[in-house]
């Protein structure tokens, strides 16, 4: 068995990662309330435990060696594996603080910091750590076990997780106020099937929802540049450069203030569900059993009342 890391310290790793994710000592040094010296020291000891170098100067920052590039996985499960004994020591103790750590994909920014605040305003104690990033990044989080929660609209299917359904997730078409199909009752498929979409990125759910819609109604429309922010389509949209097919969670304001309209074509809304997800096999930390539990009481009454209204309110159920 090999002891080459025997005299590393917890302490140690500790700082390694935080130099790893800012790329610089000095920054890893403050978020620690370290000394840059102290910082860099520990570093050295750590590399010569190693028996290579960790990190090297690229330019004015610093990069992982293959050393390092080798060790960080290690070090993060080591740091993970401490956050879940200490938040299990806490479970038997039956202490309501920790931390809650989650990531949301960007269209969730539209009504989960609202759930997260309400949720904070009912556990004061719980510190939540949050991080908003596209679908994939949401993954990658996840799958690295970077967070213990993540939130979006469809499940991966590669990774072993726990996926619960807590609300409603409709989707529908959106257009510029004046489009000629704007008031119109119950529009066939086919009366947008020349219409240029202004799509979200290949592999979002919304794409993804959106190809099932078009498939489902044998619609082959032109599709635009792909898009990655759902403000930007709806920027687009408004300017009268095509439709988009989106989460209705997304324009909620832009519908109330009457700069953009929703299309009342057969077969919509598309309803989806959102997931809370977590990795199968792994026990939730109090913090994140909490959370379950609040989405599971109020989050569908919440997200409904979100919806905006087309002849009295779109319902997503």
């Amino acid at each position: 068995m090999s002891d080459t890391l025997r005299h590393a310290t917890l302490r140690q790793l500790q700082i390694f990662l935080e130099a790893a994710a800012h790329c610089s000592f000095a920054r890893a040094a403050e978020a620690l309330h370290l000394s840059q010296p102290a910082v860099s020291m520990q570093m050295s000891q750590l590399a010569e435990t190693v028996g290579l170098p960790l990190f090297e100067k690229r330019g004015r920052a610093l990069a992982l060696t293959q050393a390092g590039e080798t060790l960080l996985p290690y070090a993060e499960r080591v740091a993970q594996a401490l956050r879940e004994a200490g938040e299990a020591i806490d479970a038997l103790q039956g202490l309501h603080h920790g931390t809650l750590r989650i990531a949301l994909v960007t269209t969730t920014r539209y009504f989960m910091p609202r759930l997260i605040a309400r949720f904070r305003a009912q556990h004061p104690h719980i510190a939540v750590d949050v991080s908003i990033a596209p679908r994939e990044g949401v993954i990658a989080q996840i799958e690295g076990n970077q967070v213990e929660l993540a939130v979006m609209g469809r499940p991966p299917a590669h990774i072993p997780l726990t996926a619960d359904a807590f609300a409603k997730h409709p989707h529908g078409v959106i257009a510029a106020p004046d489009h000629p199909l704007v008031g119109k009752r119950r529009v066939p498929p086919a009366r947008v099937a020349n219409e240029l979409f202004l799509p979200r990125e290949a592999g979002s759910g919304t794409r993804h929802a959106m190809n099932q819609y078009f498939a489902a109604h044998h619609l082959n429309p032109p599709i635009g540049h792909e898009m990655t922010s759902n403000e930007s389509i709806k920027q687009a949209v408004m300017g009268g450069l095509g439709l988009a097919f989106i989460s209705l969670h997304t324009v909620v304001l832009e519908h109330q203030t009457g700069h953009l309209a929703l299309l009342d074509l057969q077969g919509l809304p598309v309803v989806r569900d959102w997931y809370v997800l977590n990795r199968s096999g792994r026990p939730l930390s109090p913090a994140a059993a909490a959370f379950k539990r609040f989405l599971r009481a109020e989050a569908p009454a919440y997200m409904d009342r979100l919806l905006p209204a087309r002849r009295g309110r779109v319902k997503a159920g």
